[in-house]
């Protein structure tokens, strides 16, 4: 390792309160190129990076900070997609802080390499150049597999097999493929065309995406073998909504996040009626829980002009979100 100048963690423009309540754009504004290579130069280069094992895929993590040091900004993001095929998603909604971060040397005495930021700016760098690059694919298998749901674990895990040469069918329910990302993360964590840019790289890497496919009524698991596939993946996720069996659960006005989300993300009740779908006036809303999900809720009432209350039945520091 060798000694370099302590560089404090280079913060990240964003939205102020006042203006973002007003609106459903990304609060985070990302890293100019100065930023970026400024905050690259912070990585240390560990000769056994410790990022890379909190890393759920084992990104080449000082690969390609390397390479936004040296301002080769499409090589990080190529070195990137050897792993991960959907770096502008994991930059913005992975829990860094959580997995790589902290296994960051720097963040011993110190804080980090915002090793997220760095993931993101790679990757909106290259979808804005336009020049998308796409990693080698190993010869056909002859095999066919189809993937039934397209959020995250589908969406990786057609682009996996994809990179090993098999043929993917990727089927969602929705009319818009990407699962939770879509339906359930508001656009102003998640800008939706962030979302349809990394399913368009999948389609290059020649996987077929099929929306408005409910597998169980238009296909059963059983008749996607007679058609010929050799394996099926099932990423249905968790799209169920859990309620409590209180009284009054199935009154209006009382919703899951489930379907509140998705008629805010998904259906964009917060455009109508340039979009068909409503959301009723919102003046006083109540919020149970304090999950990230709970937090998305919260935030996308007060966006629609309610006053918010987050109720939850254990303290303030006990909150997942």
């Amino acid at each position: 390792m060798t000694a370099k100048p302590k560089i404090p963690r280079q913060p990240m423009g964003e939205q102020s309160a006042e203006e973002r309540i007003k609106n459903f754009n990304e609060v985070p504004l990302g890293y100019d190129e100065q930023a970026a290579r400024l905050e690259a130069s912070r990585c240390i280069q560990c000769k056994n990076p410790k990022c890379v094992e909190g890393c759920p895929v084992l990104i080449d993590i000082p690969g390609f900070i390397k390479k936004i040091e040296d301002g080769d900004f499409l090589g990080a993001a190529a070195v990137l997609k050897l792993e991960n095929s959907l770096p502008a998603i994991c930059g913005r909604v992975c829990p860094q802080e959580d997995q790589c971060e902290i296994k960051c040397i720097l963040g011993i005495k110190g804080e980090p390499v915002a090793i997220g930021r760095l993931e993101r700016f790679a990757a909106d760098y290259e979808r804005a150049s336009g020049k998308i690059s796409v990693p080698k694919i190993k010869k056909s298998s002859g095999k066919q597999v189809a993937v039934v749901g397209s959020g995250p674990a589908g969406l990786t895990c057609a682009a996996d097999l994809a990179k090993l040469g098999h043929k993917v069918s990727l089927f969602e329910a929705l009319h818009k493929a990407g699962g939770v990302l879509v339906y359930g993360i508001p656009e102003f964590r998640l800008p939706k065309a962030i979302v349809e840019s990394e399913v368009d790289f999948l389609r290059q890497l020649g996987v077929e995406v099929t929306p408005n496919v409910i597998i169980g009524k238009l296909f059963t698991i059983d008749e996607l073998f007679k058609k010929g596939y050799h394996a099926v993946f099932i990423a249905t996720g968790a799209g169920a909504p859990m309620f409590m069996n209180l009284p009054g659960e199935n009154l209006n006005g009382v919703y899951s996040a489930n379907e509140f989300l998705t008629r805010m993300n998904l259906m964009k009740a917060y455009r109508f009626p340039e979009f068909a779908t409503p959301i009723p006036p919102l003046k006083r809303v109540a919020v149970l829980g304090g999950g990230n999900t709970a937090m998305d809720a919260a935030r996308c009432s007060r966006r629609m002009g309610a006053e918010v209350h987050v109720l939850y039945r254990r303290s303030r520091t006990e909150m997942p979100a």
